[in-house]
């Protein structure tokens, strides 16, 4: 095999095992990797308000509001309107969001920054390089993208309908339809 058979072969790699843990992700918690990063980011900052978590997941404000819009549907958190500052609204994880989060898969970026975070500072450097070489290469610098390996939409509905932010199949990374 030659060396651009290799690399193609371990993008469609990566690619296919995104695709496969998000699978695995919604068949066994019915929930996206998006929207497990953002029940973690209610549970780590309780009673924060959607644009502290908006930054924390990395994440534009009006994404955080659809992906809440339909956790909240589902029972998982509870927003409630700020007393002092009535333009925020606070969100609270509910028992039924704990029971979920807990009993919820890690999400694939979980596995990975726990291996990246064990290499040598060369080798993560290395990394980045190529990686950023590779999208530069594909013409996906200019995609806005957020730390989500996921594939498809960012929070997809049961219907399969799709949001206005789509991920970008090699790094999750959100981008935004013209």
């Amino acid at each position: 095999m030659d060396h651009l058979e290799q690399v193609l072969t371990s993008l469609r790699r990566v690619i296919r095992a995104t695709d496969l843990h998000s699978k695995r992700l919604a068949k066994v918690s019915g929930l996206t990797a998006p929207q497990i990063l953002l029940l973690q980011a209610v549970r780590k900052l309780e009673g924060a308000a959607i644009g502290q978590l908006a930054n924390e997941v990395s994440l534009s404000q009006a994404t955080v509001t659809t992906i809440l819009d339909r956790l909240e549907r589902r029972g998982y958190i509870e927003r409630e309107r700020s007393t002092v500052d009535k333009r925020k609204v606070h969100v609270h994880l509910t028992d039924r969001g704990i029971e979920v989060l807990r009993d919820a898969p890690t999400p694939l970026q979980d596995h990975f920054a726990r291996q990246f975070n064990d290499l040598q500072e060369w080798e993560q450097t290395m990394i980045i390089a190529a990686l950023q070489r590779v999208a530069y290469m594909m013409d996906a610098e200019h995609i806005d993208a957020a730390p989500v390996l996921d594939v498809g939409t960012l929070d997809r509905s049961p219907d399969g309908a799709a949001s206005v932010e789509k991920l970008n199949p090699l790094g999750g990374g959100k981008h935004r339809r013209q």
